[in-house]
């Protein structure tokens, strides 16, 4: 059995730790959030991905107060909406976020995507670094930022991002970003990590070496995630599946198997393009 212990610690650019498996909550029905959370850290999860866009942070928070859990146990990340980029919005939307919550420090605030053609990124970012001075939040990140968005922040702000959270997957295995994230000490977070299932888990490479090793495609998938070095947190509204999800680490892929599942690649986004989406 799998147990909160059993799942590494990455450390970020500025020595906060994150385990690199958490739940995710996207899509998670406001009703069903807080027992499917309280689910998730009842089996051992302790990193919990919200979002502002999600509309479950105080199911959330709820979650994480009814679990007696320790708060420098867990590691709760959520991140900024799109209509609230720009300084005074940032700032207020933090604020929001936080009450929902319930909590007074948060571990790691995003900005959930760049809106280029807004042309705010860079003084929503700011905001951010106010809020890591203040201690407010222990580390700020981004979510689907572009090589060339990271770059202008690298540019024009004071802080390196922690991290930045993109869909990765093995139908967008993200190379050449990750390569440039991991030269700038840019830690690859993976969300859609199993490209929302679907033919992804009937593929016949995927379903043999998941055979061989006596798991599921979708813990075949989530293994390939773990040894790429992506920080995940699967979602599932089933409990079965939540545990699943989190039984992945009494096996290990060989190179080969890294090699066959990442040569899946199609450069297959399921989600938006960051360099075109601009939903507010």
């Amino acid at each position: 059995m799998t147990n909160a212990s059993d799942v590494p610690l990455i450390t970020l650019n500025n020595g906060v730790t994150i385990p690199q498996l958490g739940f995710g909550t996207w899509q998670i029905p406001e009703d069903d959030t807080q027992g499917i959370v309280e689910h998730a850290l009842s089996t051992g999860y302790r990193h919990i991905d919200t979002a502002a866009a999600y509309g479950n942070e105080a199911q959330v928070g709820a979650a994480v107060q009814a679990s007696g859990i320790a708060r420098d146990e867990l590691f709760v990340t959520t991140k900024l909406w799109n209509a609230n980029h720009g300084r005074d919005k940032t700032l207020k939307a933090f604020d929001e976020s936080m009450e929902k919550l319930g909590l007074d420090v948060l571990d790691l605030y995003l900005i959930h995507w760049p809106l280029p053609d807004h042309d705010q990124y860079v003084e929503t970012w700011k905001a951010l670094e106010e809020l890591l001075e203040s201690g407010r939040t222990r580390a700020i990140g981004v979510s689907n930022f572009q090589q060339a968005h990271l770059e202008r922040l690298l540019k024009e702000g004071d802080v390196v991002p922690a991290v930045n959270q993109i869909e990765l997957h093995p139908l967008l295995t993200q190379t050449a970003l990750k390569a440039f994230q991991a030269e700038k000490t840019i830690h690859t977070e993976a969300w859609s990590p199993l490209a929302q299932g679907g033919d992804l888990l009937q593929d016949e490479t995927i379903a043999g070496i998941a055979e061989r090793i006596g798991k599921s495609p979708a813990q075949t998938i989530l293994r390939w995630q773990l040894q790429e070095g992506n920080i995940i947190f699967p979602k599932s509204v089933t409990a079965s599946r939540v545990e699943e999800n989190f039984d992945v680490f009494d096996v290990e892929l060989t190179a080969e198997d890294l090699a066959a599942i990442s040569a899946l690649n199609k450069d297959e986004r399921q989600g938006p393009d960051p360099d075109t989406f601009h939903t507010t």
